[in-house]
């Protein structure tokens, strides 16, 4: 028997279960399918659980340089690795355990639990029940990506989930992959007393950003003790007598470095192989992601793809937006686009990075004639008295039009900081009202205006 619903949501991550509240509060009935646990990769393996990490990786560096503050605390701090995960779990426990409590009062919501593949265009197998719906939502988030790289079969490597499942803390991390996921645990491995190396491909670290706030990032994190490895255009994989074994270079440099644990951190991978996806007549592009026009809409009527699954953002506040415009669209008669939004993230090492709009690299390729305001932290008052002076922040405006193309603040605070920027990028100021702006003091979003108000012309090459 084929149980039908008005809508159906596959996946329970950061767009579906507040889909599913609006669509239920407008007296329709859904079922929301989850095969593993409810509140997506950010709850369970990603920025909750991470950012607790994080946040205990913090701690232990401040008191080992409280002597440079002039506090003394005796004897030797000690980490404590296996409650540090327990913290981070627990938190991210207590997370999963308010979703799922809230999921559990929806009247209207049926969760199913299981393996959802389709059966038909709008026809739903789970386990062996069956389930349809004129409406289809998929939030099927993505998996860390394991490619194929010479002697891979040969070691054991860990995603960014397999590392809360550790017994013990890493001798020696190799992390290959410089971007975002891989840097933000190179740095708190590194504080919990682990040996660090940096292993990637291309010659830039956080390869997306401007060279200067590339180099910062490694400023700091050789500052730390790790060690970078770029331009590593030979990566493979063996394994000694001692541990695996990560070929870096084949041309110049220490040829291989032995670790006693891998991580592999060279991207992501949409959950769109497994369910039965051909049977629905959606598109997909090479990479698997879900194409979408710019209302979130597949190419198939009655099927949407928020999240991760579509290309269009690998973050939780993308996925959430995903969620407002689908809901505002088809029950408040709204309009909005994906095209809309103004891309923003963070990098969570410390000191962490805010990232708003284009890069000046990007503002370039796409036909702008640019200017950029630019200030190191050494000359940010709030950034020396908590004597946080690494990095420096960065605005990029259109020079003919004076509009706001992009901001990096990559400081303490960056992340809060820079929404000074994306607000008025999304509101379209142009970058002389930023500048007359009063800021509070001392903060580091104070000198943001000051910035905005001393543009010059890009440095030559």
């Amino acid at each position: 028997m084929t149980k039908t619903f008005d809508a159906i949501i596959i996946g329970a991550g950061q767009a579906g279960p507040p889909l599913a509240a609006r669509l239920t509060a407008a007296g329709q009935t859904v079922a929301l399918i989850e095969r593993e646990q409810v509140g997506g990769t950010c709850v369970n393996t990603g920025c909750t659980p991470t950012k607790a990490l994080v946040a205990s990786a913090k701690i232990a560096h401040s008191v080992a340089h409280a002597k440079e503050y002039g506090i003394s605390i005796g004897a030797t701090p000690e980490v404590d690795f296996n409650a540090v995960l327990r913290r981070a779990m627990a938190i991210s426990a207590k997370s999963r355990s308010s979703v799922e409590a809230w999921l559990d009062g929806m009247s209207g919501l049926t969760l199913v639990r299981g393996h959802a593949r389709f059966t038909g265009p709008k026809r739903i197998s789970v386990g062996g029940d069956s389930y349809e719906a004129d409406q289809i939502f998929l939030n099927i988030g993505a998996r860390a990506a394991i490619p194929d790289m010479p002697g891979l079969d040969q070691v054991d490597v860990l995603s960014n989930s397999d590392l809360f499942w550790l017994k013990e803390r890493p001798e020696h991390l190799v992390v290959v992959g410089g971007s975002y996921i891989g840097l933000e645990f190179a740095q708190m491995f590194r504080r919990f007393g682990s040996r660090v190396t940096i292993v990637e491909r291309g010659p830039h670290l956080a390869g997306k950003e401007d060279a200067e706030i590339s180099e910062a990032i490694r400023a700091v994190l050789e500052a730390e003790g790790i060690a970078v490895r770029t331009n590593a255009e030979c990566i493979h994989f063996s394994r000694s007598e001692t541990g695996p074994v990560v070929g870096v270079d084949c041309t110049s440099g220490e040829p291989e470095i032995a670790g006693s644990h891998i991580l592999l951190a060279v991207g992501r991978q949409p959950n769109t192989d497994d369910l039965g996806l051909e049977q629905t007549g959606v598109e997909r592009d090479k990479r698997g992601f879900i194409g979408v026009n710019d209302r979130l809409e597949t190419n198939i009527l009655g099927i949407w793809a928020l999240g991760d699954c579509n290309g269009k953002g690998a973050f939780t506040h993308t996925s959430y937006n995903d969620y407002e415009i689908v809901a505002s669209n088809l029950l408040d008669g709204g309009a909005r686009k994906v095209s809309d939004r103004v891309m923003s993230y963070g990098l969570y090492i410390d000191p962490p990075l805010g990232r708003t709009g284009l890069s000046e690299a990007e503002a370039l390729a796409k036909g702008h004639k640019v200017l950029t305001g630019k200030r190191p932290m050494t000359r940010v008052g709030r950034a020396v008295e908590k004597g946080e002076t690494q990095g420096l922040m960065k605005i990029v405006v259109d020079a003919e039009t004076r509009a706001i193309l992009g901001g990096a603040i990559f400081g303490p605070g960056g992340d809060e900081a820079i929404h000074s920027i994306l607000d008025m990028i999304q509101m379209g100021a142009k970058v002389d009202a930023l500048t007359n702006t009063m800021h509070i003091h001392p903060t580091v979003a104070e000198l943001v205006p000051t910035i905005s108000g001393a543009l010059l012309p890009p440095e030559g090459p």
